[in-house]
């Protein structure tokens, strides 16, 4: 586009881009002052020198385009805020609810048992060993699977004398073994009570009594 002089400016009420900015005025052009700029343009060009038709189409289409793109960035961060918005509701409504969640750690109340879920491959046997802070194995558990699927498992909370463990947290393995004597590690799957929600930098947290905390897309299972 050629020089537009200052004098054009001042007919238009506008202010010529300066280095200088001010807290009360600012100095860049919207799309009106541009199309005020090139209507003006076109009326004051040479007559022996005209603008170059294809040279104004690039500019409208430069302009159309960082428009475009002002617009899709307010779209996006608005559908952002709604969706942060809408998961701290989800996180909220879980509190003083138990979760279901992947975990190698049981928590243990002062009383009552603790509860899981193992997905077995195929039938077969699952056994469960039960682990104190220190490794220590305090617990075994068999349970059995009649066919591929979902397995629930519950610990008392006792050893392997009966006795009543303290509550805390206490470590979980599994293994199946099938019909031919294959033995397979199992992924646990632990309940836990969510005490409250909180915001992550990569989204919602749960707060699980016993456990920590664990991602909101980390739950299987509500109850």
């Amino acid at each position: 586009m050629s020089t537009v002089s200052s004098d054009i400016y001042s007919s238009l009420g506008l202010t010529a881009s300066s280095t200088t900015s001010t807290s009360n005025k600012s100095s860049s052009l919207d799309q009106a002052d541009f199309l005020k700029l090139m209507t003006e343009q076109l009326q004051h060009q040479d007559p022996l020198k005209p603008m170059d038709n294809s040279q104004m189409v690039s500019q409208m289409a430069q302009l159309s385009t960082v428009q475009g793109i002002g617009d899709l960035n307010k779209t996006v961060t608005a559908l952002s805020d709604s969706m942060s918005t809408d998961q701290i509701l989800r996180g909220a409504q879980l509190v003083g609810h138990k979760v279901l969640v992947p975990s190698a750690t049981m928590p243990l109340g002062s009383d009552g048992g603790t509860t899981g879920v193992i997905a077995a491959p195929s039938a077969g046997i699952v056994n469960l060993t039960v682990t104190d802070a220190n490794g220590n194995a305090v617990k075994q558990i068999s349970v059995t699977a009649s066919k591929a699927g979902e397995v629930n498992f519950s610990w008392d909370g006792t050893n392997t004398a009966g006795e009543r463990m303290p509550a805390g947290a206490y470590g979980v393995t599994a293994t199946h073994t099938d019909s031919k004597g294959t033995n397979t590690a199992l992924s646990t799957y632990v309940q836990a009570p969510v005490e409250s929600a909180t915001i992550g930098s990569d989204g919602i947290y749960l707060d699980l009594t016993g456990l920590g905390t664990a991602p909101l897309a980390n739950v299987l299972r509500v109850s």
